[in-house]
């Protein structure tokens, strides 16, 4: 069979190499690239996120990433967000005060963690649901965390004949989503390529879900 192809969108906010090497150990062709038309057409797209919440939008609108997302989704192709690239996905973040609009996808807030240690740093687990796909064969795993904002609750519900979203938590100081898998829109808020064997086998089980 041949290797789905993923675009890591590379619009200069994220380690992309690491996430490159990573999505390649776990059987996937990848091109870093802001290129619209290759990330489109790609059978995945990978949107990684380091930094604050204001300066991803901003990075990310510079490269129309937004439209490159809602077109994909559209057309029921994949796309994975990472770390912050995952907190985009949400409607509001508030990191440094003031509300910052996101890109809407999900509906909520992205706040700042409730804990005596912020940000948090380190392996985590994860409660998955029974139903989750990325986490197939990895129930028992921890995954690597960097972050000190992130959704604490969840509140898109299923409608119509559409499935309900499934949800993965954690825990650092409170409840917060560690992972949300909602039709081709995925993320997690740990980072795979970060995070071992483990990373890499939620990567390929995410690869599995891809079409051509």
């Amino acid at each position: 069979m041949t290797a789905p192809s993923v675009v890591v969108l590379d619009y200069g906010s994220g380690n992309v190499h690491s996430a490159a090497k990573a999505l390649e150990a776990a059987g996937a062709r990848v091109q870093l690239t802001a290129d619209r038309r290759s990330a489109e057409e790609a059978d995945g797209l990978f949107v990684p996120g380091v930094g604050s919440f204001s300066a991803v939008m901003s990075a990310l609108r510079s490269v129309r990433g937004g439209e490159i997302i809602d077109r994909r989704l559209a057309g029921g192709r994949s796309v994975l967000g990472v770390c912050v690239g995952m907190q985009v996905l949400f409607e509001h973040g508030t990191e440094g005060g003031a509300a910052t609009a996101g890109l809407g996808e999900w509906p909520g807030e992205v706040e700042l963690l409730e804990a005596e240690v912020v940000p948090h740093i380190g392996w985590n687990g994860v409660q998955a649901p029974s139903e989750s796909v990325l986490f197939d064969g990895l129930r028992d795993e921890r995954f690597y965390f960097v972050h000190s904002y992130a959704a604490r609750s969840w509140n898109l519900e299923a409608h119509g004949p559409f499935a309900a979203p499934r949800v993965t938590w954690a825990d650092h100081g409170g409840r917060f989503v560690a992972a949300v898998e909602n039709g081709p829109l995925a993320a997690t808020q740990f980072h795979p390529e970060k995070s071992g064997p483990a990373g890499i086998r939620l990567l390929r089980n995410w690869l599995g879900t891809l079409t051509g």
